[in-house]
């Protein structure tokens, strides 16, 4: 049998070096934020340029004139989306009257506001339930399995998932210009309670041996469970990490995100109950033990 908690510290420091650059472009960059939490108005239209008309920001902000304060301009293959303040219907109908004079065909295809103080009222809740999550789930796996330990190891292996994708869906805000809207939100309260899930898979066989095997070290009881929950979390894993790998590649551009983020938390949460979560309880152990002498 592998030891595999010999190479505890070595897990520690894969996934120190995944989190740091996430956490440095947190603190220097956050997110880029979509309206459903700064507030704002999102038009998309579909535009076709005349002969010998090429389209790009420059000839569109020419079409628009003053008709809109741009925040941010988007084209691809003919849909171009604007962002702006919030604007209402009458100046909606401005913007596309000024394009439809410049351009072929004009075709609105989709119109969205939210103001500023349901964007705020949204980021709130979002907080608020991410910190009722993982009080919650602290209480109920430490009574479950009658130990504050597992309670606390499970929510810190959930805490190293969030920092995984928050922190790499800062970068990509930072360098691809990804935004984090309510889809984001979804997936990242998805991910908290698959990686919680896979946690306690591991956590209840420690208990089911720790009763049968009374001649085993703890540190090898946490072993042996892992080795033998290992092939059932990575066959389920691999059966998700398959279909929302087809997804981002084949979704639209309201999805692909969204399949990226459940993608990303799927691995680090396979990765963290195996690795994250079970090592934590050797080192608590460790550390309990040590006071003890």
């Amino acid at each position: 049998m592998i030891n595999f908690m010999k190479w505890k510290w070595l897990y520690f420091a894969i996934s120190l070096v995944v989190i740091i650059p996430g956490v440095i472009s947190l603190i220097f960059f956050g997110f880029k934020q979509s309206i459903d939490f700064t507030g704002g108005t999102i038009l998309q239209v579909m535009i076709t340029p005349k002969e010998n008309q090429s389209l790009n920001e420059e000839t569109i902000k020419q079409s628009l004139g003053d008709t809109l304060q741009l925040d941010e301009l988007r084209t691809n293959k003919g849909l171009v989306t604007l962002r702006t303040k919030p604007i209402d219907i009458i100046q909606k109908e401005k913007a596309i009257t000024a394009l439809q004079r410049s351009f072929k065909t004009v075709e609105e295809v989709s119109f969205e506001t939210v103001g500023p103080t349901l964007g705020k009222e949204l980021l709130t809740k979002t907080l608020i339930a991410m910190l009722l999550s993982a009080g919650g789930i602290t209480l109920y796996v430490a009574y479950r399995f009658s130990e504050l330990k597992y309670g606390v190891c499970a929510v810190l292996a959930m805490l190293h998932d969030s920092l995984v994708l928050l922190g790499i869906f800062s970068l990509f805000g930072k360098f691809l210009g990804v935004q984090v809207d309510t889809l984001f939100v979804t997936a990242v309260l998805t991910i908290l309670s698959f990686s919680v899930h896979d946690t306690i898979v591991v956590y209840d066989r420690i208990r089911e041996l720790r009763k049968k095997s009374l001649g085993l070290s703890y540190v090898d009881v946490i072993n042996t469970a892992v080795t033998e929950t290992m092939s059932r979390s990575i066959n389920n894993s691999m059966a998700i990490i398959f279909m929302l790998f087809v997804l981002w590649l084949l979704g639209g551009d309201s999805m692909k995100w969204f399949a990226l983020a459940l993608l990303i938390g799927t691995i680090t949460g396979t990765y963290s109950s195996t690795f994250t979560a079970a090592p934590l309880l050797v080192v608590w152990s460790d550390i309990i033990g040590k006071k003890k002498k």
